[in-house]
């Protein structure tokens, strides 16, 4: 399966949907980040056309693939996917991450709407995701201005299953290389080796250790149940 994770807006978790929810349950599948940012940090240019043809004639030969795509290269990219006609077939799905916010809210209705309006993406491939959302709280209270468009518009698919919740973990692993996969596998007895060391930076290092571990347990259960309520 090959999915594209977009949205007109940042700061939806994008990058985190693609590297924790979907890669891991896509055979670990690729990770094509569309990004404009260059090696030394400084902004690039978005994407070129070269870029989308290539991007597209990886997807055709590959199995399964997840393209997280920065929101400053959404645009280009809508733009790019009507200029190769028929490109957008070669994802299975759209995913659109959303958050709890005003203004992420309005551009996840855009982005639906340039996806179905614009470029005829079937409703059955437009997928929301309800992400970062306080379990205290419904979906339809948290986004009624996206389920009041969906009421009228009817052009995505809407679940309310498929929600992801406020977790602690996504903020401790951002800045390493692991996955929550790779911290469930971890062998390492994180509690022995607190009562080997006398270091204080060392032992709240490895206390850190132990609560990543507890909480990536408790949401891969989570996870593979948005996973299978975002696909069905």
């Amino acid at each position: 399966m090959k999915i594209a994770v977009i949205n007109f807006s940042g700061n939806v978790g994008k990058s985190t949907v693609a590297r924790h929810l979907l890669a891991p349950r896509l055979n670990n599948a690729p990770i094509i980040a569309v990004e404009s940012i260059n090696s030394d940090g400084t902004d690039g240019p978005a994407v070129r056309g070269e870029q989308f043809g290539e991007i597209q004639e990886h997807l055709l030969t590959v199995d399964d693939a997840v393209v997280d795509i920065g929101a400053s290269n959404v645009e280009d990219f809508v733009n790019l996917m009507k200029s190769y006609d028929g490109s957008h077939e070669d994802f299975d799905l759209f995913v659109v991450p959303t958050v709890p916010d005003a203004k992420q809210e309005r551009d996840t209705i855009s982005t639906i709407a340039a996806l179905a309006d614009d470029i005829g993406v079937d409703r059955t491939r437009i997928r929301v995701l309800f992400n970062m959302v306080d379990p205290k709280h419904t979906v339809e209270d948290r986004f009624s201005a996206l389920f009041n468009f969906h009421a009228a518009h009817k052009g995505f698919t809407l679940r309310r299953d498929a929600v992801m919740y406020e977790n602690e973990i996504f903020a401790k692993i951002a800045e390493s290389q692991q996955s929550i996969a790779d911290v469930l596998t971890d062998p390492t007895d994180y509690k022995a080796l607190i009562r080997e060391t006398t270091d204080p930076e060392e032992r709240q290092r490895l206390a850190r250790m132990v609560s990543i571990k507890r909480l990536a347990a408790g949401v891969t259960t989570q996870l593979d149940a948005v996973f299978k309520a975002l696909i069905k």
